[in-house]
């Protein structure tokens, strides 16, 4: 079939957003910043590790030494937070969707920001299924530029046209939407209101619903 789903990982496919958030509040707690609250982790969803310590330190002037041991720090407390991340940390409808994509010959492919994403994608179970992955190192320019959309999509041999790209973030959808691709938010209507389709998560969607987008 000329047709494919994109996904993104955190937040679509796994339950990661927890452990990012735990570990970013850790990070802040034992650094003596300020608190790190759940509102201030939304506005990082779907960024680079390197944009989302940005966004953590609000303004505040770092030195680039001191910026790459906060990030070594951060990565450290992640690997904790998922040291016993499974199959079970897989998000309801995910496994369901991804078996009936591959039955049906869908080509399935996965654009994440996080450079942690092949680890993790592992620990779930569901690395094979991918016949196109793109982590965070794969290009230069980060969601919500629509590079890694297209890169997967290259990898894939498909037009954008011919892609579903599923996102839970602001910035991933827009990056999807610039990039040509059919998108499909996962989450807050209002925040992804500029998606073709929102559900609020893979819960009882069906792969039907998602080829109806495409031209």
């Amino acid at each position: 079939m000329d047709a494919a789903l994109i996904f993104d990982m955190d937040g679509v496919l796994a339950d990661t957003v927890g452990p990012h958030y735990r570990s970013w509040r850790r990070l802040a707690e034992e650094q003596g910043f300020d608190p790190f609250l759940p509102e201030h982790n939304v506005a990082l969803l779907g960024r680079t590790r390197e944009d989302a310590l940005t966004l953590f330190l609000r303004g505040a002037t770092v030195p680039e030494a001191r910026r790459a041991e906060l990030l070594a720090r951060k990565q450290a407390l992640f690997l904790e937070e998922i040291a016993g991340l499974g199959p079970e940390a897989l998000l309801p409808g995910a496994a369901e969707l991804l078996r009936e994509a591959r039955a049906r010959g869908v080509a399935l492919g996965l654009a994440s920001s996080s450079r942690n994403a092949r680890e993790i994608c592992r620990r779930l179970g569901i690395l094979d299924f991918f016949t196109a992955f793109a982590d965070g190192s794969v290009v230069a320019r980060p969601k919500p530029a629509p590079d890694v959309f297209v890169w997967v999509a290259g990898r894939l041999n498909l037009p954008p046209a011919r892609c579903v790209v599923l996102e839970d973030a602001q910035a991933g959808v827009r990056a999807a939407l610039e990039g040509g691709f059919r998108v499909v938010g996962l989450g807050d209507s209002d925040l992804l209101q500029q998606a073709h389709r929102v559900f609020p998560s893979l819960e009882g969607v069906e792969l039907g619903e998602l080829l109806a987008l495409l031209p």
